[in-house]
């Protein structure tokens, strides 16, 4: 019997490609998404895509009634669990907020799983767990450390999962921790739309590619890498999506817990990445050095090991894959614009 999977926040960058993944093993699929941040055709593009319609609910994780009718309307079977803030900079600002969405929405949706016979679930966490990490490649035996509010609801979030875990037996929980997703669905449907200035390098670069912004600030080119700046794992969001599928195959079928990374372990520097994109749009991109920021590191590496060991995971789309499907995946946008 085919098996029913709930994705929070599935109308997003990761949830999108997520949908696409799990319709295509073999999965049905619900989304609840609130729509804050996403586009409300999203749903639409997904069913040219899956050809198939898409079950969506709108409505928000924070709000226990929209949560327990979902659970009651629907047999869900597993949850993946993408639906929170996510800017690092936004969250120093506004604290209070993202304690609020990302810890409290978290727990909203562990008590409607419970009311509803569901203890399966992938959660979306992040390589900023790891803080400052002292070992490169970082492995997920790393000590964490929240060096930001996000951050600190990532980490918060992981250790809830791990008391219900050790308090609680029958839940299954997979910790997920992404380093950094890149790229567009290779329909050209489906792809990354940050609203305003983007706060991650390949969507700005994007933008400068598209004469929306002027040039690229590199933030220092004095670090200890190949050519002076900062070096960081990019995975091709086909590619992280695939974990999901995989991630939820391993929970039904164990019924056991897992924390892996999810990142290629090849790791990529601002200027490399600019120069594949400006190969991908056919043009030399404006760039100018900046002082660095306070705060980023050298390199930042997933070890990959534990995701293949567990998962067979392994990442299969390159840099160069990654730069082609966000050209062509904005350059589309823009045309549908003009």
């Amino acid at each position: 019997m085919r098996k029913t999977i709930l994705l929070t926040g599935g109308a997003g960058y990761i949830g999108s490609h997520t949908y696409v993944a799990l319709k295509a093993a073999g999965y049905d699929v619900v989304i609840l998404d609130n729509f804050a941040n996403a586009k409300a055709d999203v749903p639409d593009r997904l069913e040219l895509i899956t050809g198939d319609p898409v079950t969506v609910v709108k409505g928000d994780v924070l709000d226990p009634d929209v949560l327990r009718a979902l659970f009651s309307n629907h047999k869900i079977d597993g949850v993946v669990h993408f639906a929170a803030l996510k800017a690092v900079g936004e969250s120093t600002e506004n604290p209070r907020q993202y304690l609020h969405t990302n810890i409290g929405g978290l727990l909203n949706l562990l008590s409607a799983m419970d009311a509803g016979g569901c203890r399966t679930l992938v959660f979306s966490s992040s390589a900023t767990v790891y803080g400052d990490a002292k070992v490169m490649p970082i492995p997920e035996e790393a000590a964490r450390q929240a060096t930001n509010p996000y951050g600190y609801t990532k980490l918060a979030s992981e250790q809830i999962l791990e008391q219900i875990a050790a308090g609680e037996p029958g839940w299954a929980f997979g910790v997920l921790r992404y380093f950094n997703p890149v790229g567009a669905h290779r329909s050209m449907l489906i792809g990354e739309d940050p609203e305003g200035i983007p706060n991650n390098l390949m969507p700005y670069i994007a933008k400068v590619a598209m004469d929306e912004l002027p040039q690229l600030s590199v933030f220092g080119d004095d670090y200890d890498t190949p050519d002076g700046t900062g070096v960081r794992d990019y995975i091709h969001v086909e590619d992280l999506a695939r974990g999901h599928v995989l991630s939820l195959n391993r929970l039904f079928a164990q019924n056991e817990g897992h924390v892996v990374n999810l990142g290629t372990g090849q790791g990529y520097s601002v200027l490399e990445m600019l120069k594949a994109y400006s190969q991908a749009c056919g043009r030399e991109l404006p760039y100018q050095i900046s002082p660095r920021r306070a705060g980023d590191v050298a390199t930042l590496l997933a070890e990959t090991g534990r995701a293949e060991a567990l998962l067979d995971f392994k990442a299969e789309l390159g840099l160069d894959e990654m730069c082609e499907s966000s050209w062509a995946w904005v350059a589309r946008q823009a045309n549908k614009r003009v």
